[in-house]
């Protein structure tokens, strides 16, 4: 057997049952003849990577959006055919599908399953009614409850919950109960972000001319941290937390910097070093799906110190933090040589910290984290 790279593959499903209020993804709602289109010019896409594909073992695929789940159950089983029949998938690849509640049903979980995804991302924000109302979700925190039972019935056993704090008017009690009650159902990963208002979005709309609490933010999340390990998750990412094992694989990637490939439309690629990004215009990627002339947008090769920096910033994220061992074995010079004066900085201001060669953050760094990665940049 020849050798093989590393690579993760991550599938864009742009669909949406509705636009979420605080949402600025790349994504909306769409009839059935857009998302037919859509997968066969996503399924053209795939296929026009087979040469490339034969370079690399894919370890990790992660289907986002939107709401992959908002595609009928034939066109999820034809994707994962094709990609199948594409590349190269090894034998313990962890391959995640982000779904929303209220998107799937006993048919849809079962193609799921018998697809080979074997691992499920659930988009739940809040366990309490008022709140999902509020940020324009389409379930209840009932209908949650019916689809993660029957996820588990139909033997998934590696499921994410997403959750979302600092909503508006959301006091730290009620940001607890929510945590209770999922941890009450066991998931193997939860991953907990304060809410960002983003521009160009109702919330932003609304909310952007009030005054931010961030000291309540802040209790949120180290309140979230001291909950989460004492019922046996392991904070192992700024945002992220899971049992013993169960990290999520494809996430991780990104923060250690190894090459993943983005197929559809807008998604992001990092290959041997070069960033770019897919056609954003859903028209024009339909007609263009598989031409990479047509479709790469804002290719860029990364210069070692472009790489060096986000070696620090992307890997910082991680609370094991970046190796120096691993910086001068993959840029060929110590990570001192480079960063001396910004880590003695930083650890005499109690923002890193150093242990058995490996940098990472403190509680204080983490608060403070936009500075600390602000000192890496060196262009």
């Amino acid at each position: 057997m020849k050798d093989t790279r590393n690579l993760g593959l991550y599938l864009h499903i742009p669909f949406c049952e509705r636009k979420c209020l605080y949402c600025d993804f790349l994504s909306a709602a769409a009839d059935t003849s857009t998302k037919d289109n859509y997968v066969e010019a996503l399924m053209k896409e795939i296929n026009s990577y087979k040469e490339m594909a034969s370079k690399y073992s894919v370890k990790t695929i992660f289907i986002g959006g939107g709401t992959p789940t908002s595609l009928n159950a034939d066109s999820i089983i034809r994707i994962m055919e094709k990609v199948k029949d594409t590349f190269l998938i090894s034998c313990n690849a962890e391959i995640t599908i982000e779904m929303n509640p209220g998107t799937i049903d006993r048919e849809k979980l079962l193609a799921i399953r018998h697809s080979g995804i074997n691992r499920i991302s659930m988009g739940l924000q809040s366990a309490d009614n008022k709140e999902l109302k509020l940020l324009g979700r389409i379930h209840t925190y009932e209908t949650f409850l019916e689809n993660y039972s029957l996820a588990r019935e139909l033997g998934f056993d590696n499921i994410n919950i997403d959750l979302m704090s600092s909503l508006p008017e959301q006091s730290l009690d009620k940001w607890m109960k929510t945590l209770e009650k999922v941890t009450d159902l066991n998931p193997e990963h939860i991953s907990a972000y304060s809410l960002i208002l983003e521009e160009g979005t109702p919330f932003y709309q609304k909310y952007s001319s009030i005054p931010i609490d961030e000291e309540l933010d802040r209790q949120m999340y180290w309140e979230t941290e001291n909950y989460l390990k004492s019922k046996g998750y392991e904070h192992y990412e700024v945002s992220n937390y899971a049992k013993k094992a169960k990290e999520c694989r494809h996430n991780n990637s990104y923060w250690v910097r190894e090459n993943y490939l983005g197929l559809g439309l807008g998604a992001s690629s990092m290959i041997e070093n070069t960033r770019f990004r897919k056609e954003d215009n859903l028209k024009e990627y339909i007609k263009n799906a598989g031409n990479h002339v047509l479709t790469d947008k804002e290719i860029e090769k990364l210069s070692i110190n472009q790489q060096m920096e986000e070696f620090m910033f992307l890997g910082l994220r991680l609370m094991e933090g970046v190796s120096k061992a691993v910086f001068e074995r993959t840029f060929q010079i110590p990570m001192d040589n480079i960063y001396k004066e910004e880590l003695e900085r930083s650890i005499r201001e109690e923002l890193l910290q150093e242990k058995e060669g490996r940098v990472y953050l403190t509680n204080r760094g983490i608060d403070l984290s936009n500075t600390v990665m602000a000192r890496f940049l060196l262009e």
